[in-house]
């Protein structure tokens, strides 16, 4: 079975929509203020991307394109005033960031209650200690996925090819709050192959098929895999795994596009309502 994030993102969108009318009788305008530093193209499209499904369902959006040139101090300061901007109620902070700016920092330069993607060490925390604010938008978009597919979770042996704090580390925390067993692999994990086939659900998020691509021979049969990757082949957007393949194997499996992308922008939508409906 295909699991569809396309369907199941127009079906939260279609509540955030309900919320949006709701918030807007108290007179409270949803607003998502985004800051893009430099020029990478594939950036610029997931702003422009998240623009427009914020213009579908009702949300205000404020753009802050910046020259990569820009000093740490600088754009710090420019969150710190959106931190105090009251029509402002979630920042999204664009990664990656150029070299010469400490990520950490900036992050968290975010206010925790504007922190719509999750990743301040306050809101990071808070999911640690199971009492998520903010759950970054990724990892809260599978598990919905999940939630609405049926996907048992307990006592089952879950595989995450990523470690990064926008996926694998908070993906890790929310199956383990739901009973399954978790394994983070990476770029230097031995015997990857003989760890994924005894997985009941695969996970990856490696976005180069240079390095990586999941094959059928890699996954047992039954098993569930969610594709987070993405990468470009002949202008053919494509993700990690062998999806003619490995999709005649398994149980549940997501395509890309129309998989984790569209939920991942759903989250962000329904972050940002939730963060103006704490007023």
């Amino acid at each position: 079975m295909i699991i569809s994030g396309l369907e199941v993102s127009w079906k939260i969108k279609e509540e955030i929509i309900i919320e949006i009318q709701h918030l807007k009788k108290r007179s409270i305008y949803p607003c998502l203020s985004t800051i893009l530093v430099g020029d990478n193209p594939a950036s610029a499209i997931y702003v422009r991307n998240k623009h427009r499904a914020c213009s579908e369902v009702g949300i205000k959006t404020k753009d802050n394109t910046i020259n990569s040139s820009i000093e740490e101090k600088k754009l710090i300061e420019l969150i710190k005033t959106l931190n105090e901007d009251e029509s402002v109620h979630g920042i999204l902070l664009q990664l990656p960031l150029p070299t010469h700016i400490n990520q950490f920092n900036v992050i968290n330069a975010i206010a925790p209650q504007k922190d719509i993607d999750g990743l301040t060490y306050y809101n990071a925390g808070l999911l640690l200690n199971k009492q998520p604010s903010f759950i970054p938008c990724t990892p809260l978009g599978v598990m919905e996925l999940l939630k609405y597919y049926n996907v048992d979770l307990k006592g089952k042996d879950a595989i995450i090819i990523n470690r990064s704090i926008l996926v694998g580390k908070p993906l890790s925390l929310l199956l383990l709050d739901n009973d399954a067993t978790v394994m983070i692999c990476h770029s230097n994990t031995h015997n990857l192959q003989d760890k994924i086939r005894n997985s009941d659900i695969i996970i990856t998020a490696v976005g180069n098929r240079k390095f990586f691509t999941l094959t059928a021979d890699f996954v047992r049969k039954d098993a569930v895999v969610i594709d987070i990757g993405i990468s470009r082949v002949n202008g053919k957007v494509i993700g990690d795994v062998d999806y003619e393949n490995v999709s005649k194997k398994v149980s549940l499996i997501t395509p890309v596009p129309g998989g984790v992308g569209p939920m991942t922008i759903a989250m962000l939508l329904k972050n940002t309502v939730l963060a103006a409906s704490r007023l």
